[in-house]
């Protein structure tokens, strides 16, 4: 990983020799380094500086002269609607990717000749960026084996990282795309069906927050764990959390394990078992299954269930009735209740995994 403190000099290096306002960002224009202060400051420099990052609007006024491709200095002229003074963006490549951007604020002074002087610094900058994601990468590679099932997998995982640990499993989009190479350091990421995270346990909420969001889906979060070693039962539990969050708009859009309660035995269950489960209830139409799902879920409360389905009392009392004759279960009784309750969970997971 690249060393902050080293690309922190770069960046005041460059500045120095060019007498310019100059800051460092990754390739989601995430601040990672800025220069001290030369002449005139704009909003945008202000507001990377302070918020660690540029608005999506001065996003895509950059983006318009294309500097996610170019392989040089661009020159971006100013608009003072944006608050954007006139400045220079320097695309960070290196072998053929940009890995981020160097920006300088330009009074007019910033010849070309000027620029290559400092063109070496810049090159030290992206080898650092690049080696950064690459070592990302790698690390999140390795994720797959420390997350096996298989300890002769588990043992040849390269990955040292200190407890506690979580693991965060996130439904991938195909709309949508999470950049996993922003996250903090210390998290490792590996993409795939679902997205896999390892992250510091007080970052868990935190990380399983921002990326599921980036993709709009849902979250599942693991226990943590102290040992690295068990850090594959943590993976488990939260693919396992992903699974409820899904399923159960309660625990959406993020769903931890320590907080599913029974849920965390439905979440273990394959098809079969949650099949016979389900045949407890698979007299009932969906109407008078949502009643008594929403009645039980009330711990047996007719009026708080009644006002949630936005029925009178005594159309409750009719269908609550009636789903008892079909089912051939007395809901006053703990043990019929509980096995109509988890026949109601069981069936809205096989219904809504696509299995009748």
């Amino acid at each position: 990983m690249y060393d902050a403190a080293d690309l922190q000099e770069t960046v005041d290096e460059i500045a120095a020799r060019l007498g310019a306002s100059a800051t460092l960002e990754d390739r989601s224009f995430r601040l990672l380094a800025y220069g001290a202060q030369h002449g005139d400051i704009d909003t945008v420099r202000q507001e990377s500086i302070l918020r660690r990052r540029a608005s999506g609007e001065v996003r895509d006024y950059f983006e318009r002269y294309g500097i996610a491709r170019a392989g040089g200095p661009v020159r971006i002229p100013a608009d003072a609607a944006l608050g954007v003074l006139a400045r220079v963006c320097w695309p960070l490549r290196h072998g053929e990717v940009t890995y981020g951007y160097l920006w300088l604020l330009d009074s007019g002074a910033l010849t070309d000749e000027r620029l290559a002087a400092v063109a070496p610094l810049v090159a030290r900058a992206a080898a650092a960026l690049a080696q950064e994601a690459r070592s990302r990468s790698d690390l999140g590679r390795g994720l797959l084996a420390l997350f096996s099932a298989d300890p002769e997998e588990r043992a040849g995982a390269a990955i040292e990282a200190a407890g506690p640990v979580t693991a965060i499993a996130v439904r991938e989009s195909q709309e949508r795309v999470a950049a996993l190479w922003t996250l903090p350091r210390g998290v490792l990421a590996r993409p795939g069906s679902p997205v896999a995270l390892l992250a510091p346990a007080h970052l868990a909420g935190e990380v399983a927050q921002t990326v599921r969001s980036a993709y709009g889906t849902a979250a599942g979060v693991g226990a943590p764990r102290t040992d690295l070693a068990d850090a594959w039962l943590s993976w488990r539990e939260a693919r396992q959390a992903l699974r409820i969050a899904e399923h159960f708009p309660r625990y959406a859009p993020v769903a931890r394990w320590e907080d599913l309660g029974v849920h965390r035995l439905l979440a273990r269950l394959g098809l079969p078992d949650l099949r016979e489960l389900a045949a407890e209830v698979a007299a009932l139409d969906d109407e008078l299954a949502q009643t008594v799902e929403v009645y039980l879920d009330q711990g047996g409360h007719a009026q708080k269930a009644a006002a949630e389905l936005g029925i009178h009392r005594q159309t409750l009392y009719y269908r609550l009735g009636k789903a008892e004759r079909l089912a051939g279960r007395d809901l006053s009784d703990g043990d019929d209740r509980l096995a109509v309750h988890l026949g109601l969970k069981a069936a809205r997971l096989c219904r809504q995994e696509g299995r009748p």
